[in-house]
């Protein structure tokens, strides 16, 4: 073979163009050089060569030496040179470019927002980048949601306020000038390391910066108000916008994203809202003409559908069924034949246009939501590509990621993860086994970061450390395997519905033995499995707070001499508690188990719906205080009071279904009081009987009020979750497994390190002997007596390469295991991510995707 290297200097930025890499070529002229990273790198000498250019025939002059790593295992060929080298340095452990610490930087910087789902805009230099990751520090984001809560929470304090917390205005005006001064240090945080232009394209830093200026504004009327002694003609017309800073601010992207779906949704389901209304306007013309002339009354003597508005306004009211058949049994009990109105009505209002509106709601919702993930997918492959780009080598005209570099990145990403954990994920990504990542698969790496993955240390519990003979001994071992079967949890599960049982038959004689029975249960899984690992499972946290209080409570009930019946009552409670342990039981029958993984993995959804919720609850609170402050309030029923104190503060309500029911505590005095109102709105029940109280003191505009929060909340806020949790069960019961999740459970087991795997070969007596016994006698369970083996499919083929990988098992005691659970961003991914191709990174502007159908 004919060896002809060709060099060529670095460019002026410090990179190789495709000429400078050193290239190998055959008597044919073909290339076949190839580099070779670390797996089949052997040590090799450095020597001196003289290169002549034999192509020609012609030998150039000579110029300047060059020193060169040669090395071939199985028929590979290394050459390095100093001139193809970044930076003019070598890396002394694999031979290849060093990367440059701001590349590195860089590069981690891209693929930790991947990971976490972040747009990094940010300027690709040294000071943007370290302005951007001191912008994201934990300590400022948790800043940012103190102040927030802060700004909200001032709404306790002002006027008005709850009883006996009413501050100065300048006091709650100071702690809201406080809020703002953060957020604008937040946005010029911002500006100081994204481009420009990018920052003032952000609607929703346009959006703080004009709410934080009207803020300002009414700041500054209102004290102007108070200063001229017009402080009853004082509004704070801007405290309505305060949950803006709550959507806008980047850290709050998922309800941020649930609200952008919202609005989008919106145009979809205006055209069944039109037709939806007009057919109510349509049944109150008819029933305009049926009944109003007849002089009908309800059983308290109020007129029985007035006028049109008012009949509108009862037939929305009877779609949501909150007054049915009360509205109806006037003119039913008038004629019989009147009965087939308002069952027509119901029937085509409420089972068919919500039935079609709900329907509406899940078709757009999907369609949006499928085009909000593909955004943040692209977002988080464009990042990727970005982050690949800088680490990336040339290696047969491929650009290549080699191992050094890759757990460089991994390092620089998460500084604590193990060299077993990085190895595990490059054996992920290196697919084809030719120890190298391309960037198509290195694209896959955020979904791999996200898969949740436990690392276990073998450790030995301190028994074993303090008595090892005792621990080790045969009654030890024999009563650790008996605590570790499953029938030891199957037992104490019947136990515990037992003793339910007997607390519903009310038999309090057993409660001492039941209480005593399962102290000894949570000490024996303490002996078997040891603290850390006891403590891992969410159950045991569930099992330890309940007994660790039932016996703290019985010890200060003996002590301080509670009578028996107060004792067992304390106990009765605290038990039937423990009954929720059953529930695990239930999520291991296979014919509950999509239902039960599908109510966790929404665990975190349910917040973030309960955020959007929050923001509805916190305008609308706002709003009716202002309207409904002090127009009803609660003095108690007694007759006896001052006449001025009864019907709730308001002689408006005299006889009214409103005072009669004893709502006078739902009144808008206060944001909590508020806050429970709109939360028996959202309810539904008696919601119109709660409106006519305020219709009442004020006057019929009131119902509009009730009737937009109705709408915005229980129509379509609540239909649009409703629409989200079919598409998360439909997806559970369709997908068991994440595709890159199998991968890594396979990867896992064929490398020896799933939990509870034992060593197949008996060991040499070494300094590692500990470690071998421990081995001999691991247990085949968690503490929650699950299997710790990982199903994998038999017939999926080994990866290539599989011979070439170390049997980690004998020099590492490492163990993983995965969770099942998953958070929001891993649960929409999965939604429509089958849909995407592998390799796409989307367009440019990912903006743009907003108008695709």
């Amino acid at each position: 073979m004919i060896m002809d290297i060709v060099t060529q200097a670095p460019t002026p930025n410090g990179r190789l163009n495709q000429a400078s890499e050193p290239t190998l070529h055959d008597e044919s002229g073909e290339q076949t050089y190839q580099s070779n990273p670390q797996m089949d790198l052997q040590p090799s000498s450095s020597t001196q060569m003289n290169c002549e250019y034999m192509r020609t025939g012609a030998f150039p002059k000579l110029t300047k030496e060059h020193s060169v790593q040669f090395s071939k295992v199985n028929d590979y060929a290394t050459i390095i040179t100093e001139e193809s080298i970044v930076g003019g340095r070598l890396d002394s452990a694999t031979g290849s470019p060093e990367l440059s610490k701001l590349d590195l930087l860089l590069a981690a910087t891209l693929v930790s927002d991947a990971k976490n789902g972040e747009h990094s805009d940010f300027e690709m230099s040294d000071r943007g980048v370290r302005l951007y990751l001191i912008y994201h520090h934990w300590g400022l984001r948790y800043l940012l949601y103190f102040f927030i809560f802060t700004n909200h929470a001032v709404a306790l304090f002002e006027d008005p306020a709850l009883n006996g917390y009413l501050l100065p205005y300048w006091v709650t005006m100071g702690i809201e000038l406080a809020c703002l001064l953060f957020y604008v240090f937040r946005l010029l945080h911002a500006i100081s390391f994204m481009p420009t232009l990018r920052f003032w394209r952000d609607k929703k830093n346009l959006l703080v910066i004009v709410v934080i200026f009207l803020t300002v504004l009414d700041m500054g009327i209102y004290t102007g108000f108070h200063a001229t002694g017009r402080a009853a003609q004082a509004y704070r017309w801007s405290r309505p916008l305060r949950p803006l800073f709550l959507v806008n601010f980047s850290e709050s992207k998922q309800i941020r994203r649930a609200f952008r779906n919202i609005r989008r949704t919106l145009p979809d389901i205006l055209n069944v809202l039109i037709l939806f209304f007009l057919n109510i306007a349509l049944f109150s013309l008819m029933a305009q003409k049926l009944f109003v002339k007849r002089s009908l009354k309800y059983p308290n003597g109020s007129p029985y559908f007035q006028n049109y508005w008012d009949i509108f306004f009862d037939l929305y009211v009877l779609v949501t069924t909150a007054n049915n058949p009360d509205v109806m049994m006037p003119a039913y009990d008038e004629s019989r034949w009147f009965a087939a109105f308002f069952i027509s009505y119901l029937i085509l209002c409420l089972y068919i246009f919500m039935n079609i509106f709900l329907a509406v709601i899940y078709n757009n919702y999907r369609k949006h939501l499928k085009n909000e993930v593909k955004k943040m997918v692209y977002m988080k492959r464009q990042s990727l590509s970005r982050a690949f780009n800088f680490l990336r080598l040339k290696v047969d005209n491929k650009m290549m990621l080699t191992h050094q570099r890759f757990s460089s990145l991994m390092k620089k990403v998460s500084p604590e993860i193990s060299s077993t954990l990085i190895q595990v994920f490059w054996f992920l990504l290196d697919g084809d086994g030719d120890n190298f990542v391309e960037k198509a698969d290195f694209l896959q790496l955020a979904d791999l970061l996200n898969v949740s993955v436990s690392e276990i240390h073998d450790r030995k519990f301190f028994l074993a450390k303090l008595l090892p003979k005792v621990y080790n001994s045969k009654p030890s071992k024999l009563l650790r395997r008996l605590v570790a079967q499953k029938y030891f949890r199957y037992f104490f599960d019947f136990m515990i519905l037992i003793n339910a049982v007997l607390i519903a038959c009310d038999i309090n004689d057993a409660e001492w033995f039941f209480l005593v029975f399962f102290t000894l249960e949570i000490l024996l899984k303490i002996y078997t499995f040891g603290l850390k690992e006891f403590f891992k499972k969410f159950w045991n946290w569930f099992d330890f707070l309940i007994i660790g209080s039932a016996v703290i409570a019985t010890i200060i009930e003996t002590a301080v001499g509670d009578s028996a019946d107060e004792k067992n009552r304390t106990l009765d409670i605290l038990m039937v508690l423990r009954v929720l342990r059953l529930v695990k039981i239930i999520g291991g029958i296979e014919r509950f188990q999509v239902i039960v993984v599908t109510i966790m993995n929404l665990g975190p959804s349910i917040l973030t719906y309960g955020g959007v919720l929050f923001v509805v609850y916190y305008v609308f609170a706002i709003i009716g205080m202002e309207l409904f402050k002090d127009k009803i309030q609660y003095f108690g029923y007694d007759s006896t009071l001052d006449p001025s104190l009864l019907y709730c503060g308001n002689p408006k309500l005299n006889n009214s279904n409103f005072y009669t029911s004893h709502y006078c505590s739902n009144n808008f005095n206060n944001i909590m009081n508020s806050m429970v109102v709109l939360f028996e709105l959202m309810v539904v029940n008696q919601w119109h009987v709660l409106t006519s109280g305020f219709v009442l003191v004020t006057g019929k505009f009131a119902r509009l009020y009730f009737f937009i929060f109705h709408l915005t909340c229980v129509i379509i806020v609540l239909n649009i979750f409703t629409a989200f949790v079919l598409e998360a069960f439909i997806l559970e019961y369709s997908f068991s497994k994440s595709r890159l999740e199998s991968a890594l459970e396979k990867k896992i087991k064929e490398m020896g390190l799933q939990l509870g795997r034992r060593q197949s070969r008996v060991s040499i007596k070494t300094d590692k002997q500990d470690l071998v016994e421990e081995h001999e006698t691991e247990l085949e369970v968690d503490s929650d007596h699950n299997p710790h083996f990982l199903e994998v499919d038999a017939s999926d083929s080994a990866p290539k390469g599989a011979s070439a990988k170390l049997d980690f098992l004998e020099h590492n005691n490492v163990r993983f295991h995965l969770s099942k659970n998953k958070n929001v961003e891993n649960l929409l991914q999965r939604m429509f991510e089958n849909e995407l191709d592998v390799e796409d990174i989307g367009p440019a502007d990912i903006d743009n995707l907003d108008a695709e159908d």
